[in-house]
């Protein structure tokens, strides 16, 4: 994996220390530490103008004082998860869609288990909202980031989404 990155940067969250890469130009990737541990966490950081911002930009978002965020992302994969990533890049704070509404959106009806497949592969989460994905009932039915649902239940809480019970 390390030639699919030029740079690297970790930084600390609420829900856990973010480790972000870059190709130099853009985020191409976010992840979220799960059980202590980082993808990448054997590679020394290396970072970038790019990367600076992207970690400024998150402590805001966590904060509370950042509701969009404006670096640029490079998202790698088939046409269909592509389309699936811009619908979601385009979900504003504390909007949520359901699986099957991302899917008709996107004229793909019926596709609920490809559209959540593409939602939980999506490399730059946070910055591009999955966790704004729900199913069609409003329930929280999974995520791949972090330690999980109780992540995307830590995010959905922070934008007002769902209210502590």
């Amino acid at each position: 994996m390390s030639s699919s990155f030029a740079y690297l940067l970790r930084t600390p969250s609420p829900i856990g220390r973010l480790e972000l890469t870059s190709d130099g130009t853009a985020v191409t990737s976010l992840s979220i530490e799960r059980a202590g541990h980082l993808p990448l966490e054997d590679h020394p950081e290396r970072s970038t103008p790019v990367l600076d911002d992207a970690a400024a930009q998150l402590e805001e978002y966590f904060s509370g004082s950042r509701r969009a965020f404006d670096v640029p992302v490079r998202l790698q994969g088939t046409p269909f998860r592509q389309a699936v990533w811009e619908r979601l890049a385009s979900l504003e704070f504390g909007t949520f869609v359901s699986y099957g509404e991302l899917g008709a959106s996107l004229g793909h009806a019926g596709y609920g288990r490809a559209i959540g497949g593409a939602v939980g592969a999506n490399p730059v989460p946070i910055i591009v909202g999955c966790h704004r994905v729900l199913s069609s009932s409003g329930r929280v039915t999974g995520y791949s980031g972090g330690d999980g649902i109780p992540t995307k239940i830590w995010l959905l809480e922070h934008e007002g989404i769902l209210l502590a019970a």
